[in-house]
């Protein structure tokens, strides 16, 4: 069963009360939640509490809560995707992705190679903070992923730390994962940038030649799964 994200003013003494929102649709409609189902909420304070469902009707479920503990699923550092948009369906199954793994920020961006312009983009980021929400959820996340206006890859990369940023690409002279993260502060925002399907431009490369270039393997991967791949490696490495 997923958690579901509770206000402070659903919370009472000893119960949950849920109105008619999306969540109480979802589960009184989509998972059809009845009486003495256990259900699991968590707040803004990553306390995650578990109850049972002990009325429900056309508009409003209550749940007694049997107990509470504050949740330890996010990760200790503040990891960024950085990311060029993608065509729909790769677009939203890397907002999956980098929920799933624990991608804290996503800053999407159009580089030279990106099939979506900049402003069809921005009319989907609605679009993919529900996806976000949705996977936030089913993961049992503690908190949320973060979804930026859409930008440049320039304006955004000026936010970090030139040691904190973390090209995964595909071209030759690429340094290894343990070299490239040896000098990362790991008290600041890093930056993992993918890069569009047909990856970044010479251009591109030219102007951030000076940045810190990984390749995960031998094999070229779709962006979506770049996403986990590239964010599975530097976990595993900096925890």
């Amino acid at each position: 069963m997923p958690h579901f994200f509770i206000e402070q003013d659903k919370i009472k003494d000893g119960f949950i009360e849920l109105n008619q929102s999306e969540d109480f649709f979802h589960l009184t409609r989509a998972l059809r939640a009845k009486l003495g189902d256990c259900i699991k909420f968590i707040d803004k304070n990553r306390v995650v509490y578990k109850t049972i469902i002990r009325s429900i009707d056309k508009k409003s479920l209550r749940a007694d809560i049997i107990s509470k503990k504050t949740s330890d699923r996010f990760l200790k550092a503040n990891l960024c995707l950085v990311q060029s948009v993608l065509a729909q369906d790769a677009q939203n199954s890397l907002v999956a992705n980098a929920t799933q793994t624990g991608v804290c920020e996503l800053y999407p961006v159009i580089s030279d190679n990106s099939s979506v312009s900049i402003k069809n983009a921005k009319t989907k980021i609605p679009r993919w903070e529900k996806i976000a929400y949705e996977n936030f959820k089913q993961c049992e996340r503690a908190d949320f992923l973060k979804i930026h206006p859409v930008s440049t890859l320039g304006e955004v990369l000026r936010k970090f730390d030139n040691k904190n940023i973390l090209f995964f690409v595909e071209k030759e002279d690429n340094t290894t994962f343990d070299d490239a993260l040896s000098d990362i502060n790991l008290k600041e925002k890093i930056a993992i940038v993918i890069g569009p399907e047909g990856g970044f431009s010479n251009a591109e490369f030219e102007y951030y030649k000076n940045y810190k270039k990984i390749s995960l393997t031998n094999l070229i991967y779709k962006a979506p799964n770049a996403v986990i791949a590239a964010v599975s490696n530097v976990v595993s490495r900096i925890f």
